[in-house]
């Protein structure tokens, strides 16, 4: 399986603590959005025009009568919100806002405002007026807000007044329209109805008088007889209780039926009563214990309990022919029920059909009678309902829009709030600005923490290195920022699983991340310490080591792997005894696979016998193969990796791609850390900075004593950060 595509990107998190790191790093563009948006809603609100508000407060009611009874169901004061929204509705209708547009002149007066004079049409000014309107209904009350906006404070308490007074005239108009129409459809149909009743009147007078009626059943509603409510009455009630008794023999007799002839004697006694059954079973009964006490002291073939046996025998017979006269008398009695209720049944139907008969003759009269009834009763009704409408016209009713407030001209403007406003732009702008630093910081892929390399890389980090640092050779083992190379050597040494390796290739995903300043000034610490340290400059497309030892790069390792020159003949010396270097030398046009070369192998053999470590200064990995060449050659492989350059994915295959060729990856260094702007790593900076301020005050034995417990506590120092 190809390694390259093992480990996918790691997914960006933020822990709680990186956000005020994040929000120091993007500062300037929090800075700059906070700025953009406040001095945007400062001038937005200096530019604006004043406008002054006015309301008035209306009650609005249903239309409910005065007179009372008159309405079938009261209607309950109270908030109502789907009436009330439906009144805010109607309050903005074209009918309300035309009329006081017509009424107030608004067309001339806003043309001349806002049009240069020309006259505006109604409905851009009804358009106008529904923008600068604002109604609010008061919680749990019948009331209403009419608030309007305007730069004239009396024209803004004018304009709530007249909305107020058109919107409660309406309300009258439409509520005396809708009686004086509900009054003529009523008339219209009180008239129908009246009609209605002659007519029916004329209909049952005809029928009494051709089906002759007497007057006392002309008073009945129902053409009933007395047959109907007395005789049928009893007749059914005969009827039901002979069914009942039939029902109850019939089944005691079909439950006899199917009984085994073995268990008459126990079923019988309980469904009938009869004494002479019983006195059977009596006499059974002490026959039956008699048996059962000769039975303990003779045998079955003694006298004594044959003739027990018999009378068991005898006794039983009589039994089974008793019950078989019982159930034969209670066969007759079922016939004589059945008969009995089906001569019943045949009176009772021939009652009924005589009483049907009679009351179909006089039918048609009472039908009559209810339909005159019934017409009648709508009459009366529809004849109060018009009384109540035409009392409601005359009378005074209770007003269903009642004007409690007048509106009256504002003293302070209310737009715009500056306060508000520019408090709005502050709290916008900072939350715009931080969600934006947030946002960049989201797409921002790049290493921006330990974190960041220990969670995509899976690797240690053995150093940080801060911002600007430059040649170790020029500032001196003192220098502040030689403790981070120091610290960085320590980690190092102590990542080593053996003492003979000591080949050390420097490499990188990219240009630019300080790949050659690290392997320099890295070599340079272990150099300072007393230890035989020599550079390779392996960068054959680009060198640049040779400038910093200001030397020529004329001959170099290049000569020597294409065996031109003796190694002795292309090392060069530094200011620092122990430190040699091995420039690149000029690239020749056949250099093509020249580091994957036995002399280039046999090269590293003598430079690690010859030196207590070999650095090897590497091009970037992801632009040509001798890096990944180099580090399948040498003992131990750094990566270097710049602070917020290059994304994490980069990275990532930088490190698959050593791991592919065989090559040892003990750590990372992340370089070129702004101290300054991320105080995750302030840890460094301050330490450094305190140490070797502290350090130049004191004596020289003091400083030699502290260099050396210094040194005797590197293996104890370990990669820090500050959340």
């Amino acid at each position: 399986m190809d390694p390259l595509k093992t480990t996918p990107p790691p997914e960006t998190k933020l822990h709680f603590l990186d956000y005020w790191r994040i929000i120091r790093i993007r500062k300037t563009v929090i800075l700059a959005v906070f700025l953009l948006v406040v001095l945007t809603a400062t001038l937005v609100t200096w530019i604006l025009p004043v406008s002054y508000s006015s309301e008035a407060r209306i009650k609005v009611d249903r239309d409910v009568s005065d007179i009372p009874g008159m309405t079938q169901t009261p209607l309950l004061p109270g908030y109502d919100p789907y009436f009330i929204q439906t009144e805010f509705e109607v309050i903005q209708s074209e009918r309300i806002l035309s009329n006081v547009v017509h009424q107030l002149n608004l067309s001339v007066e806003w043309g001349k405002k806002y049009a240069g004079g020309e006259r505006l049409k109604t409905q851009e000014t009804m358009t106008l007026l529904r923008n600068r309107m604002d109604l609010n209904p008061v919680r749990n009350t019948s009331l209403i807000t009419i608030r309007v906006f305007s730069q004239d404070a009396e024209e803004a308490a004018r304009i709530a007044n007249e909305i107020a007074e058109t919107y409660k005239e309406y309300r009258l108009a439409q509520r005396r329209e809708l009686t004086m129409g509900g009054i003529r459809i009523l008339e219209d149909r009180f008239q129908d109805q009246e009609k209605k009743v002659q007519a029916a009147q004329r209909e049952v007078d005809e029928l009494r008088a051709k089906l002759e009626i007497s007057d006392a059943d002309a008073a009945g509603t129902s053409p009933t007889t007395l047959l109907e409510a007395e005789v049928l009455r009893r007749l059914k009630a005969q009827q039901i209780e002979g069914e009942a008794a039939y029902v109850r023999e019939a089944t005691l007799l079909q439950e006899l039926k199917t009984t085994a002839p073995e268990d008459l004697k126990s079923v019988l006694p309980t469904a009938v009563a009869d004494p002479q059954l019983a006195e059977l079973l009596q006499q059974l009964n002490l026959v039956e214990q008699e048996r059962i006490r000769l039975a303990r002291d003779l045998t079955d073939d003694h006298p004594a309990v044959v003739t027990v046996t018999r009378q068991i025998k005898d006794i039983e017979t009589k039994i089974a022919q008793r019950a078989d006269g019982i159930i034969r008398g209670l066969e007759k009695r079922v016939a004589s029920m059945k008969a009995y209720l089906d001569s019943l049944t045949r009176n009772v139907e021939e009652a009924m059909r005589v009483d049907i008969e009679k009351a179909e003759k006089s039918r048609p009269y009472f039908e009559a009678k209810q339909r005159l009834e019934e017409v009648m009763r709508f009459r009366s009704i529809l004849n109060l309902k018009l009384a109540q409408e035409r009392i409601d016209v005359d009378l005074p009713r209770t007003a269903m829009v009642e004007i409690v407030d007048t509106a009256k001209p504002g003293l302070r403007p209310v737009r715009p709030n500056k306060p508000l406003n520019i408090a709005l732009g502050v709290i916008i702008g900072l939350v715009v600005g931080v969600g934006l630093a947030f946002f960049i910081e989201y797409l921002d892929t790049s290493v921006k923490t330990i974190d960041d390399v220990e969670r995509a890389l899976q690797s240690p980090v053995l150093g940080v290195i801060p911002q600007n640092v430059g040649s170790l050779l020029q500032e001196g083992a003192e220098s502040p920022h030689a403790e981070a190379y120091r610290v960085l050597r320590t980690n190092l040494l102590f990542s080593r699983k053996d003492d003979k390796l000591n080949s050390i290739a420097v490499v990188s995903a990219g240009a630019g991340e300080g790949k050659t300043t690290t392997v320099f000034n890295l070599a340079t610490v272990f150099a300072q310490g007393n230890q035989r340290v020599i550079i390779v400059d392996s960068d054959l497309r680009r060198p640049t080591l040779h400038k910093r030892f200001g030397v020529s790069n004329s001959i170099g390792l290049t000569n020597y792997l294409l065996k031109q020159n003796k190694l002795e003949e292309v090392i060069q010396t530094s200011p620092l005894a122990t430190l040699d270097f091995l420039p690149s030398g000029k690239l020749p046009s056949s250099s093509l696979g020249i580091l994957n070369s036995a002399q280039m192998k046999d090269l590293i053999a003598q430079l690690k016998q010859r030196y207590d470590f070999v650095f090897f200064d590497s091009p970037p990995i992801m632009g040509v193969s001798d890096a990944s060449i180099l580090a399948s050659e040498v003992d131990m492989t750094v990566q270097v990796i710049q602070y917020r350059r290059y994304p994490q994915p980069m990275n990532i295959r930088a490190k698959q791609l050593i791991e592919k060729v065989g090559g040892n990856l003990i750590g990372i260094v992340l370089n070129n850390i702004n101290m300054s702007q991320d105080e995750s790593y302030y840890y460094y900076s301050g330490y450094y900075h305190d140490y070797y301020y502290r350090s130049s005050e004191s004596s020289d034995k003091d400083e030699a004593a502290g260099e050396k417990k210094a040194d005797d506590s590197q293996a104890k120092v370990e990669i820090k950060k500050k959340y």
